[in-house]
């Protein structure tokens, strides 16, 4: 079964994409990165933030109670750019991971196709090493049957040792009797 080809335009969507995402940062401005999910802030997000935190706090006034709640919220703000650029670094290698492998998926599939010696498997088929001693002999159903087998004779091995049971005892009351 053959996979579906791999998109250029997907690459290109990609690119736009972040060009539109720009764009939408750049239209609402600083107040804009308030609005947005934790999970798509950039770092110019979080330095949105810190100028209007920066400037709310500015008017507040020089109360020594407000410079130490700034220094709290600069610090805030620095582990906050921290976490959005290991965020950024660990998508931009996805994405470098996901180009290489459909590089490599694009290379697989341009090889020249099997020969007439070379069998193509399909997903329903299995190769079997005919010298590996541990290779499969018998089909599913073969197996079931001699398992369906087994069980019957095991059950009726069990009938003939309660059969049995039931002699001995006879047979030793009788001849304790005599």
């Amino acid at each position: 079964m053959e996979e579906p080809p791999v998109r250029e335009e997907e690459e290109e969507e990609d690119d736009e994409r972040d060009e539109t995402e720009d764009e939408e940062r750049d239209e609402a401005g600083p107040e804009g990165a308030l609005g947005k999910s934790p999970f798509q802030l950039t770092t110019e997000d979080v330095y949105d933030i810190s100028y209007l935190l920066g400037r709310e706090l500015m008017a507040l006034g020089s109360d020594p109670r407000v410079t130490q709640l700034q220094f709290k919220v600069v610090r805030v703000l620095e582990m906050l750019e921290a976490l959005v650029n290991e965020g950024s670094l660990a998508l931009e290698e996805l994405k470098m991971e996901r180009d290489n492998l459909r590089k490599e998926v694009e290379g697989l599939r341009r090889q020249d196709p099997p020969t007439s010696g070379e069998v193509t498997l399909s997903p329903n088929k299995m190769v079997v090493d005919l010298t590996d001693p541990n290779r499969p002999r018998f089909t599913l159903q073969e197996l079931r049957d001699v398992l369906q087998e087994r069980n019957k004779l095991k059950s009726q091995l069990l009938v003939v040792q309660e059969e049995l049971q039931c002699y001995k005892r006879f047979f030793f009351r009788s001849g304790k009797q005599t």
